[in-house]
């Protein structure tokens, strides 16, 4: 099927305000798709708007209008079956603390009306590495521990397309790198992932898409690779041979810092290319004994985004 894992269409959320302060334009007109099978990055600032979409698509906050559907269902006119076609990971970590762990995969995978037969706790919690937990009170459990008991929980009835909203904070690395894995594994059997987090090496690792999100706006929706060719700044790291007694410099260097015999230079590819910036250096009269770049990532883009549509 070409038909996106969910569609959404020109969405906006207005939270009304407490007296005479004036309402909130949570989310503005955003419009995107996000095609299956993908792993999609959804990624803004702190109070962008992700938090609010992701909870018009779970059904727990009313949208202002627009449209929104998930594995071409509508949220309105099919709000059952759209809610049957996702699994959410929330930011907080909500379950019972006295339930076990089999118990709580247990009771969600009955709330959404999945036979005994066709149940897969024991499955779900080997899957995420908590198998010896199983019998153990939720609320023994460690951040990291809780936070992947959610993802299992996100997935008792096995939908086809799974929100995971900043799923590793306050996890450590090893069991960061576990949840990935398994995210990786998931993706590779057919299930669409939509991503949001505060790691941007994590999405620039993990996901074929990405969306941004600021102040209620989209302001990107590219691939990954696509994104990252956006970077216009670059960095070129040059050890000259001699203590640096004058700072080169030249039109095309945006910045330069120097430690010792170290030149670190920050330049525009659309103005000028490494073979400029080392001739410049050269025409300094320095000779130059090694070279290393900086190729630009998510974050540069990201910061360059966000600020220009801020």
């Amino acid at each position: 099927m070409t038909e996106a894992a969910i569609s959404i269409r020109d969405l906006c959320k207005t939270y009304a305000a407490a007296g005479a302060a004036a309402p909130k334009r949570a989310l503005d007109g955003v419009s995107f798709d996000v095609p299956r099978g993908q792993i999609f990055g959804l990624l803004g600032p702190n109070g962008a708007g992700k938090s609010t979409l992701i909870n018009i698509l779970a059904g727990l906050v009313n949208k202002t209008s627009g449209a929104a559907s998930i594995w071409g269902f509508d949220i309105d006119a099919h709000p059952r079956n759209a809610k049957a076609s996702i699994g959410i990971v929330n930011q907080e970590i909500l379950f019972d603390p006295f339930f076990t762990p089999v118990e709580t995969l247990e009771i969600q995978a009955g709330l959404y009306g999945v036979p005994k037969a066709k149940r897969r706790s024991m499955e779900l919690l080997r899957a995420v590495h908590l198998e010896d937990k199983a019998k153990a009170y939720a609320r023994t459990l460690s951040g990291g521990m809780k936070r992947r008991l959610m993802v299992a929980k996100a997935l008792v009835h096995n939908p086809p397309v799974l929100v995971l909203d900043e799923p590793t904070a306050g996890v450590d690395i090893e069991l960061r790198q576990q949840l990935w894995a398994y995210v990786r594994t998931l993706n590779a059997a057919g299930t669409t992932v939509v991503l949001t987090t505060h790691y941007l090496e994590e999405a620039e690792e993990l996901c074929d898409r990405i969306a941004i999100i600021n102040h209620g706006r989209l302001v990107a929706n590219e691939p990954t690779r696509t994104l990252l060719g956006r970077a216009q700044e670059k960095v070129v790291e040059v050890t000259v041979d001699r203590d640096i007694a004058t700072v080169p410099a030249a039109r095309c260097f945006e910045k330069v810092e120097t430690a010792g015999r170290l030149l670190t230079i920050t330049y525009r590819k659309d103005v000028a290319n490494a073979g400029e910036v080392l001739a410049a250096v050269q025409a300094d009269g320095y000779g130059i004994v090694d070279v290393s770049t900086k190729e630009p990532d998510l974050e540069d883009v990201f910061l360059s985004l966000t600020r220009s549509a801020g």
